[in-house]
């Protein structure tokens, strides 16, 4: 998508929305009081300015306030020379003015709005001449090209600005807010919390913008354990979730959380073999799970593109705080692609961008190769088990094999009920193994300690 400044220009007569006025009175309301740098900075960056000299001024502003040096028409002036704007941006007699056409930094903050307001609306202009050259072209589908659109809109939607470089003090300062709370609150996660303590150990929750893979055999739990993650996150914390579920129908996946939730033998349910006190606890669970904010998506064959702008629409609705895909290799791709591998790799890098972009850990369910099944004595699964390419290791932030022995011990095994979930990956953190156990009865993980 193109800039602003490389935008095409406007028809004869029109000028792009701008406000110059409206500009220069928030780089005089920071001359006059450096404070009201922070509150214009909460909406706006030197991207969002219009002109070119105010733009460059406002960044020797950002740079100045990075190093923590307070911001005045000497010091300005001589970070603007080191960057070599000083003169083309008017020099000192430019600075003054702004300066001498200000009187109170009190109204900043309703200024930046109308700088924001404006650099939205032209930025809204680039992105249509842009997806109206895209269409004369005809080089990409309707469906590229509407996706391609609708991800920068939901930026503009979400971010109000455009996200470009940052000076490593604002991202420093950013970070050590979450830092400071963690201290202060004494709590160790930082991000999306698990059911399971000793896991969030090991990960501190699931990380914003993480892709993070849950991969094992047929029959080891996968969808399980990862509606058990969401029921923990709508229940317990009051998270809204995303679930695309392109192999179960919403109607089983809800039996399973039904079950789940109220610890009742899924197959009795099935067949309606249910006590009294059994129903009783189904319609106080169907009642609470009923009001908790997840979000089902069972569209079968589900390409990349058609995910991401459903994606979209729910973090733009609902704000979700965490997507879970079941199962990635049943995800299709729109591209040409010479082999599985790369599809696969087109898939995994999709998701990925799609974690980024919403800011949220996406988790997404992979199978395994039929090699660890052929593979004598220990069969607890490796990264090079992953399903038909390297990508999904490689684009993935975590990666989680779940491990049943039973699974190939057979029902009788002393190993019964026993899982292992395997932390194969971690990109900022360490690898291990939290032992788990299993109710097969209403497909749920437990702590092992569960039942002693």
């Amino acid at each position: 998508m193109a800039d602003i400044r490389t935008a095409p220009p406007a028809p004869p007569g029109r000028v792009p929305p701008q406000s110059l006025e409206a500009e220069m009175a928030v780089l005089g309301a920071v001359l006059l009081d450096n404070n009201a740098f922070s509150i214009a900075t909460e909406s706006i960056s030197a991207t969002a300015f219009y002109k070119k000299a105010h733009h460059d001024i406002f960044s020797g502003m950002e740079t100045l306030h990075a190093r923590g040096e307070a911001i005045d028409i000497v010091t300005l002036a001589e970070e603007m020379k080191q960057q070599g704007t000083f003169q083309t941006a008017g020099g000192a007699a430019y600075l003054t003015q702004i300066m001498d056409n200000v009187h109170t930094a009190a109204n900043v903050e309703y200024y930046a709005n109308i700088v924001l307001e404006k650099y939205v609306l032209r930025r809204l202009i680039t992105i249509c001449n842009d997806v109206t050259t895209q269409c004369f072209q005809g080089e990409r589908d309707a469906a590229e090209v509407l996706d391609d659109a609708e991800k920068h809109i939901f930026e503009i939607a979400q971010q109000g600005m455009f996200k470009g470089f940052e000076p490593i003090g604002k991202v420093l300062k950013d970070h050590f807010k979450n830092i400071e709370e963690m201290y202060q609150s004494g709590s160790h996660i930082s991000g999306v919390p698990s059911p399971f303590e000793d896991l969030d150990s090991l990960t501190s929750g699931f990380q914003k913008s993480d892709l993070v893979i849950v991969a094992g055999r047929p029959g080891m739990g996968k969808t399980s354990f990862a509606l058990n993650l969401c029921e923990h996150l709508a229940i317990k914390e009051k998270t809204p979730v995303g679930i695309f579920s392109l192999e179960m129908s919403s109607e089983q996946l809800v039996t399973r959380l039904l079950c789940s939730e109220a610890r009742i033998d899924s197959n009795k349910l099935r067949r309606g073999y249910l006590k009294s006190n059994e129903y009783a606890e189904l319609a106080i669970v169907a009642g609470y799970l009923s009001e908790a904010p997840i979000y089902i998506d069972d569209s079968p064959g589900l390409s990349t593109v058609e995910l991401r702008a459903k994606a979209r629409r729910l973090k733009a609705e609902a704000n979700v705080g965490m997507l879970l895909v079941d199962y990635l290799q049943l995800v299709s791709v729109r591209e040409r692609v010479e082999n599985r591998q790369q599809q696969i790799s087109l898939i995994s890098r999709s998701m990925k961008a799609l974690a980024k972009e919403l800011d949220i850990p996406i988790i997404a369910l992979s199978q395994l190769s039929r090699a660890v099944e052929s593979r004598g004595g220990d069969k607890r699964p490796m990264l090079s088990d992953l399903r038909e390419s390297g990508s999904i290791e490689q684009d993935a932030d975590v990666v989680l094999f779940l491990y049943r022995p039973e699974v190939y011990e057979g029902p009788e095994t002393e190993n019964r009920g026993k899982a292992e979930l395997i932390i194969g990956k971690q990109r900022n953190g360490p690898t291990g193994t939290v032992n788990l156990t299993f109710i097969d009865s209403c497909t749920r993980f437990e702590p092992a300690a569960y039942g002693e």
